[in-house]
């Protein structure tokens, strides 16, 4: 079987990152060989240093950062939320806790052993970006994995150690190595990379445009069939 690789660089309280999965869904279903991809999620933090669970509402946050108004800042986000209901999600940023991602991050690498990543991948943006669960808090991650098909008690040795960290900050370096400072990120069978929350349709052409390459080339003539002796069958030309 011929088969395309798709990593993706993403953080879990990314709001574009959320809206780019869908669209990425979105072209992945009208790809005719979309049962031939083997889609990966690796580990991006947008604020390492961040805590467990942040303080203030998301728009104080925005406007801090940015250094723009509150009043601006929350009209980012009706933006923003706006942008994410014409992809069916639902964005409540007035719940919206941040949080440190690292374990999430150590979390998703169990689930991609255990063949249940996209799963948790969802659940996690879910929990963030709709339901305003903590993210970075043990108790949550360990229902949202559950939930997802993980093993609690294997889920909760995860987290009181450091199994994983290592594969969190491999991906962390590869996203350097990429040149890659912002997410979502998409690596189309190590050749193509694209970046940002595209469009469906751009992301089903590099799709495409990847797979064409993984196919034999047809056999290029140099002369039509016939047009020297041979033999076909159990008949020759004589």
């Amino acid at each position: 079987m011929t088969e395309v690789n798709i990593d993706i660089w993403s953080d879990v309280v990314c709001p574009w990152c959320y809206i780019g999965k869908r669209r990425f869904e979105t072209a992945v279903a009208a790809f005719p060989h979309a049962d031939e991809l083997q889609i990966r999620w690796h580990s991006f933090q947008l604020d390492p240093s961040a805590p467990a669970e942040e303080a203030g509402t998301q728009a104080e946050r925005l406007s801090a950062k940015y250094g723009t108004g509150l009043a601006q800042a929350e009209k980012m986000l009706t933006d923003m939320t706006g942008t994410a209901a014409a992809e069916g999600l639902d964005f409540h940023f007035d719940r919206l806790c941040g949080g440190n991602t690292f374990d999430a991050h150590r979390l998703l690498h169990l689930a991609w052993a255990r063949g249940v990543q996209s799963d948790l991948e969802e659940r996690l943006f879910d929990a963030t970006f709709s339901r305003g669960l903590p993210v970075g808090d043990h108790a949550t991650l360990t229902e949202l994995a559950v939930e997802a098909g993980l093993d609690r008690d294997e889920v909760s040795a995860v987290l009181a150690g450091d199994d994983y960290a290592t594969d969190v900050r491999a991906d962390l370096a590869q996203a350097r190595q990429f040149g890659i400072t912002g997410v979502p990120f998409f690596v189309i069978d190590g050749k193509y990379g694209v970046s940002g929350a595209q469009p469906a349709e751009l992301l089903g052409q590099a799709l495409t445009q990847a797979w064409s390459e993984r196919q034999p080339a047809p056999l290029a003539m140099v002369a039509a069939a016939g047009s020297a002796p041979g033999c076909e069958g159990d008949s020759c030309t004589v």
